[in-house]
């Protein structure tokens, strides 16, 4: 567990009892989702890059250090600092950067 300096007014026990069977749902949620995953047949031969995305992210929750939001959103963020030459076909978001990263955060 990180050991930083409280700056959350409320207190552990307090944070817990307000929010746990929030992200309690929201666990058994990925749970599900990965066993559908697991369920359903496989037209991919390999990992979806976002599938790989959330399991990393999964990585960084449960790694102990701090900043757990901050490195999970710039896991699924577009490191480029360079726009596409062209968004033709495109119609929405993927949700994470599809390009290939080096190394976790």
């Amino acid at each position: 567990m990180a050991t930083a300096t409280p700056s959350c007014p409320a207190t552990r026990s307090k944070v817990i009892e307000l929010y746990f069977m929030e992200h309690r749902a929201k666990v058994l949620d990925l749970a599900a989702f990965l066993d559908r995953l697991d369920r359903a047949s496989d037209d991919l031969g390999h990992e979806d890059f976002r599938v790989a995305a959330l399991k990393e992210a999964m990585r960084i929750v449960l790694d102990g250090k701090g900043e757990r939001a901050k490195r999970v959103l710039d896991h699924f963020s577009d490191p480029t600092d360079q726009p596409l030459e062209s968004a033709a076909g495109m119609k929405g978001a993927f949700g994470v950067y599809p390009g290939v990263k080096r190394g976790a955060r």
